[in-house]
């Protein structure tokens, strides 16, 4: 299988996107850009005041009070007009990050399953929770500075070309220089950016795998190799953190050698036009002010322009999740289920020159119960992951009721199929809530599979069905974890149920109990069952034995027992041990 990364949106697209997102929200931006800019707008009328200040000294004047008065005015409405402009700024970004995470979750969830297990679920988490955070520290903390600094900027320039036209032209000597520092930092820091990302998800994919097989991992010895991935990845992380500080660094540079001859060509200029007697010694002391007020925001704006660059890879990461496409709605009422399950040559490889399932053939009647065995690596769970419609099949066919795997609509066919793994999920929340999240059962519907499954402990719990587990509730064991979730798969209204080792969990003295309990969920439906212990497939109507990805026996409990073959010696030594 050749991994399909998830795409990662264009720049056009990005913009578009968020532009979108920040028009359904069009009054509170304009209220938050307003209120800013008068907060900056008012801190500057400061240096205005001070060359007036100085103007009237060197003409004998007398107090200073009112100019003193005005200076603390003015800040003090500046300061009170920035604050209100943040919190609507970030009121403003968090609404409009919620709305953009909801939507990539929501595409995600819409997609069929295969297409986010090719893609590798480390970089969609990486997404749906770094990104997500990135964006999140940016819009709360680098946005409202970088916004205040450049409103800072146009006005201080608006203000020297005021005092006098000569004074901004001055200034703006420092422009070119900034310019081009400016294009040299973005196209030699952007590469490093988008490349770290990458590399930061390749790197929580393979934590996740690691943490997902972690007992195949311990079995096979294989921890050094897994590390030593994991590592590899960090080390990359690390050397593009310490290429990004080198760029920054030769950044701030050019942005200290900008200041210099914007500063230098200021003082010049004021110098001479005082001499001159064109301005004041006032307006040119409010000149060189408005430019040494420029420091900070310019500095501001244009390192920020690296923290908004970092932002906005990762929100071309969002609205590429969000632009996948969606299945079409469905249409009219889904046709009735039975069940039937038929595989012809089923072919199916992670990685190229690796068969994992080779010309696996079967079928299943609506209501038959198939147990799948075989040793650890021969196939069984990518047959059930392909079945489950949670990997593609690659080559072959696989039709539920006669439909092609990949004609389903992705909800129907989460409807039709349910699988469990042998690492269930409890929900943060009541067992109720847990019960309830994939179906729409009532309180007897639960209490009666509860009973059939012999799960009575839930009812005994200090709140019955109201008792709270998950994170911050009352912990469960691995094996009443298990319980849990085949009382969820009990009243699922899939037509198929596929247990992948879904007891493995339970310890010698719930294993009987978990087994019963197994069958029972199944009930009247399909059944395909992964198999770890021998005695799961003695109640099968059937048994398939799995060795290197091919179906090697089929037959009945007793038709395999009898025959010379690999089950005959898997029951062996499982009845001997």
């Amino acid at each position: 299988m050749t991994e399909e990364k998830l795409p990662i949106a264009s720049g056009r697209d990005t913009a578009r996107g968020l532009l979108a997102a920040l028009g359904r929200r069009r009054g509170l931006t304009i209220m938050a850009l307003v209120t800013l800019c008068a907060g900056v707008g008012a801190a500057l009328v400061a240096p205005w005041i001070i060359g007036l200040m100085v103007d009237d000294i060197t003409r004998g004047g007398g107090s200073l009070l009112p100019y003193g008065l005005a200076l603390v005015g003015s800040l003090t409405v500046g300061a009170a007009l920035t604050w209100a402009g943040r919190v609507l700024l970030a009121r403003l970004g968090q609404g409009t990050i919620r709305e953009v995470r909801e939507a990539a979750f929501r595409t995600a969830l819409a997609q069929p399953t295969a297409r986010i297990e090719a893609a590798g679920t480390g970089d969609l988490v990486a997404r749906l929770s770094g990104d997500v955070r990135a964006v999140g520290q940016v819009v709360e903390e680098a946005l409202p500075a970088f916004l205040a600094a450049l409103f800072g900027i146009v006005l201080s320039l608006a203000g020297m070309g005021l005092l006098d036209g000569r004074f901004a032209l001055a200034a703006l000597l420092a422009a070119p220089v900034q310019y081009f520092s400016l294009r040299w930092f973005l196209r030699r820091s952007a590469p490093v950016y988008r490349r770290h990302r990458a590399v930061v998800a390749e790197r929580g994919q393979r934590t996740i795998e690691a943490v997902r097989g972690v007992d195949t991992v311990l079995a096979l010895r294989t921890e050094e190799q897994h590390l030593e991935r994991i590592a590899e990845a960090s080390e990359q992380a690390i050397g593009l953190e310490v290429r990004a500080t080198k760029v920054r660094n030769d950044f701030n540079v050019f942005l200290n050698g900008a200041e210099l001859v914007g500063l230098s060509a200021v003082l010049v200029v004021g110098y001479f036009l005082v001499a001159d007697g064109q301005v004041g010694l006032g307006a040119a002391t409010a000149a060189a002010l408005y430019f040494l007020g420029l420091f900070g925001p310019m500095g501001t704006l244009l390192f920020r322009i690296d923290e908004l660059q970092d932002a906005g890879a990762s929100l071309a990461r969002l609205f590429g999740v969000i632009g996948l496409p969606k299945p079409a709605p469905r249409e009219g009422v889904a046709a009735p289920r039975r069940g039937a399950i038929d595989v012809q040559d089923l072919g199916f490889a992670h990685r190229p020159g690796q068969r994992d399932l080779d010309a696996v053939s079967m079928s299943a009647e609506p209501g038959e119960k198939i147990a799948v065995v075989g040793a650890s690596g021969a196939g069984k769970t990518t047959l059930a992951r392909v079945l489950a419609g949670a990997l593609p099949h690659g080559e072959g066919a696989v039709r539920h009721d006669e439909v092609d795997i990949e004609a389903w609509h992705p909800h129907d066919l989460r409807d039709a199929v349910v699988m469990l793994t042998q690492e269930p999920h409890v929900f943060a929340g009541s067992i109720r809530d847990d019960l309830a999240l994939f179906s729409d059962a009532d309180e007897e519907e639960m209490r009666r599979e509860i009973d059939q499954l012999g799960a009575g402990w839930i009812l005994a719990l200090p709140d019955g069905l109201d008792t709270v587990v998950g994170e911050a509730g009352l912990p469960l064991t691995p094996g009443q974890t298990q319980h849990l979730a085949l009382v969820r798969v009990a009243l699922a209204a899939a037509s198929v149920v596929i247990l992948d080792e879904a007891t493995a969990e339970a310890g010698s003295a719930d294993a009987e109990l978990l087994d019963q309990a197994a069958l029972a969920a199944i009930g009247g439906r399909t059944g395909i069952v992964i198999a770890h212990r021998l005695s799961q497939a003695v109640t099968a109507d059937r048994i398939l034995v799995m060795q290197d990805g091919r179906v090697v026996q089929s037959g009945t409990h007793d038709e395999l027992v009898a025959a010379a073959g690999p089950y005959a010696e898997l029951w062996a030594a499982w009845t001997a041990w």
